[in-house]
């Protein structure tokens, strides 16, 4: 049994994306984490992502005329990443380093093909003539001379392992009509190569392997329609220079009278493979999706329809399928199970059809989009229990309630009610909380939401979509188009509710919030319900019109004079530090400064859209920004009062970037000058601190060495110089 489950989007692929991977996907690699995959664009391009949290953790790139030949991987040794630019050069750089004209270089003496890394083996370099070496005899002797095996051949696709804690490499080649595969076994230092046996008018379109106990099982996914099955033992006693390898047929791609024309493929387990490509059939236009087969019983076991087109590739890493849907990279993923006849044919009882289905495009997705695209998933390909017509069957389903109904169905069926039913089905639709993919169905709910508020500017149920907000753990992904409504709404109060629980909000979204809280005056903050439990207990608030200072005192005891509490408003006067120096917002907008403080930012994506930032803003920012420096430098913890308050790596981490984006103007600003001054003063003074701290950390050691060698029951005054 296999099914397809939940997708997102990991990244853009066009121009505009910030990725850059402008000129397409050239491959995808596994990072240096489970949950990180590193990929190269076909220019001058590697970025390495977090995929739970669709965000880059870093980009680099090769200078321009330079261009990335192969694809970059990781190499999991020693945590470092390997490149090859201009078939050539290879580089060699960790995750720190920024400049790659700065990096480790090596100038070979032949073509690279392509370099693959394996956990325990190390990296591996097949070079364009067949040769092939680790990296570590490479870098030994990086002008070493490189011999030319294949010749005439060109080499289509290549593959390594580890079989008995060994490298083993496999790459097939090409000549005219024949098709060659070559194995190369580290250990013994030798080289086997066979010919595979062809069929005519039929060409290879992609290959895949996988090896266990000592033989490698080579697919071929032919362009007949076709998947073909090759064997090849790893212990070869004969010494014949070359052997042909018998094929057999391992999977016919047609099912019902249509025809998958695949283009790539994977291997999922011993049952299944998964083929990407266009499902023809007669009479009507091809359609590309993607699907999974079950290889023991010859089956087609889901699919899933890709209408914007894809480039025709396709990874597998860690359960999670990779591939390229219109100007997107989409994650998929999937399940298989133990393969049984029952589950082949869609009659195993415990199996169920998701009632909802998890990977929704949000981003597109409108009214009437929502059953088709729920639909797709559960009519992939017609089960023979859904074909029949025996009257038990019909009368059982002109008995279905209408809670019975999917939610794709429910919510076109709403899409013309009114509003309080609308909402009224909505919130029974969201108390049912064991329901199969519940995640999915509360972002279907807000997206059906979302659509009617543009339908209707008038309509917007700022009530309910706080309540979903607050009390479900929602994602940006689940619902993007929400915080683009509240942003044009200006519901601030949802804008910072999102910021402090969404943990994938893109950088532009994150910059157009503090555009609009640092554009809104403090006068207008003042009407707005907001969340200030992040600024209470370190700015001066008013409780029946007399002013409450709170004191913090090293050993955590706090001293409050309290009034009632219910009767707090905001005191106008300004929130005066001990040094004199005053907050510069009101505790509204410092509320939701602290929210964007805390959100989930990549320095590389959010520095361009901060350097928009108007002169003004960025100045107040910064003002902002020092007085939380400086009051978290009061006290020896370093940290600010109250809950959820911003840490102060949250604040220098801003600071600096705000100082990158815009210090050549705020040099020119007088406005900004004077705070630029004290800033500096304020910090060369710390360093000066902390500088005379580390020249007596010797001595307190040793002072405390001194104490634990004393007798604790012995009482006795010392005194000690500290030079």
């Amino acid at each position: 049994m296999a099914a397809l489950c939940e997708s997102f989007t990991l990244c853009g692929l066009g121009p505009s994306s910030g990725v850059g991977l402008e000129g397409g996907l050239l491959a995808l690699e596994p990072g240096p984490d489970r949950d990180h995959v590193l990929l190269t664009d076909r220019g001058r391009t590697a970025t390495l992502f977090k995929v739970s949290d669709q965000k880059p953790l870093g980009c680099w790139s090769v200078k321009h005329g330079q261009i990335i030949t192969c694809p970059v991987v990781c190499n999991f040794e020693t945590h470092e990443y390997i490149a090859v630019h201009d078939d050539k050069v290879l580089r060699i750089w960790k995750n720190t380093d920024v400049n790659l004209d700065k990096v480790f270089k090596a100038t070979l003496t032949a073509d690279v093909y392509r370099i693959h890394s394996l956990p325990k083996g190390g990296p591996v370099v097949l070079f364009k003539g067949g040769g092939v070496r680790t990296l570590d005899v490479l870098l030994e002797a990086p002008q070493q001379e490189i011999e030319n095996i294949i010749s005439d051949e060109v080499i289509k696709w290549s593959e390594a392992f580890m079989e008995r804690q060994q490298p083993v490499l496999i790459f097939t080649t090409e000549k005219d009509e024949d098709v060659f595969v070559y194995v190369q076994k580290f250990k013994m230092n030798n080289l086997h190569k066979y010919k595979l046996e062809q069929q005519a008018l039929s060409k290879p379109l992609s290959f895949t392997a996988y090896i266990k106990n000592q033989i490698i099982t080579l697919l071929c996914l032919s362009s007949n329609d076709s998947v073909y099955k090759f064997l090849i033992p790893l212990q070869q006693n004969t010494e014949e220079e070359e052997q042909i390898l018998p094929r057999s047929l391992l999977l016919n791609l047609s099912v019902s009278g249509s025809v998958l024309k695949g283009t790539s493929f994977v291997v999922l387990d011993k049952d299944h493979i998964a083929v990407l490509g266009s499902l023809a059939t007669a009479g009507e236009e091809s359609k590309e999706c993607l699907t999974i087969w079950n290889t023991k019983f010859q089956t087609l076991q889901t699919s899933k329809e890709l209408p914007l087109g894809t480039s025709g590739q396709l990874w597998c890493y860690e359960k999670k399928f990779f591939f390229t849907h219109g100007k997107v990279l989409t994650v998929l993923m999937y399940k298989c199970e133990t393969s049984s006849l029952a589950a082949a044919v869609g009659k195993l009882k415990d199996s169920q059809t998701p009632d909802v289905s998890s990977f929704v495009n949000w981003n597109t997705l409108g009214d009437e989009e929502l059953v088709v695209s729920f639909q797709s998933q559960q009519s992939v390909a017609l089960k023979p229990e859904s074909r029949m017509t025996l009257r038990s069957k019909k009368n059982t389903v002109a008995k279905v309630q209408p809670d019975t109904l999917s939610v794709g169905q429910l919510l076109l069926n709403l899409k013309d009610a009114s509003t309080t039913v609308l909402e009224n089905e909505l919130r029974q639709l969201m108390s049912k909380g064991q329901m199969p993919d519940f995640q999915a169905t509360i972002g279907c709910v807000v997206t059906a939401l979302i659509n009617r508020c543009k339908a209707n500017p008038k309509y917007y149920p700022r009530n309910f979509l706080l309540q979903i907000v607050q009390t479900r753990d929602l994602s940006y992904s689940l619902c993007p188009d929400l915080m683009v409504v509240a942003l044009e709404k200006k519901d601030l109060h949802l804008l910072q509710i999102c910021l402090q629980r969404f943990p994938d909000i893109p950088e532009e979204i994150t910059y157009a919030c503090l555009k609009v809280f640092l554009s809104i005056s403090d006068a207008y903050l003042q009407r707005i319900d907001l969340n200030l439990e992040s600024v209470i207990c370190y700015l001066d608030i008013e409780f029946n019109n007399k002013e409450v200072k709170t004191e913090i005192v090293e050993n955590g005891f706090s001293t409050e004079l309290e009034q009632d509490i219910w009767e707090t408003k905001i005191t106008k006067k300004p929130h005066v530090m001990s040094d004199g120096e005053s907050c510069p917002v009101g505790p509204q907008k410092a509320a939701l400064l602290n929210a964007i403080l805390h959100s989930a930012y990549s320095e590389t994506f959010l520095l361009p859209h901060l350097k928009n930032l108007p002169a003004q803003q960025a100045v107040l920012f910064l003002r902002y920004l020092y007085y939380l420096y400086v009051k978290c430098s009061e006290k020896i913890t370093t940290t600010l009062p109250g809950t959820h308050p911003p840490t102060v790596n949250q604040i220098m981490d801003w600071i600096c970037l705000l100082l990158d984006a815009h210090f050549s103007v705020m040099v020119m600003l007088p406005e900004a000058k004077e705070l630029l001054s004290k800033l500096h003063k304020f910090v060369r003074a710390q360093v000066r601190f902390y500088s005379e701290l580390n020249k007596i950390e010797g001595s307190l050691r040793e002072l405390q060495r001194l104490n634990h060698q004393k007798d604790p029951h012995t009482y006795s005054i010392e005194v000690l110089e500290l030079i």
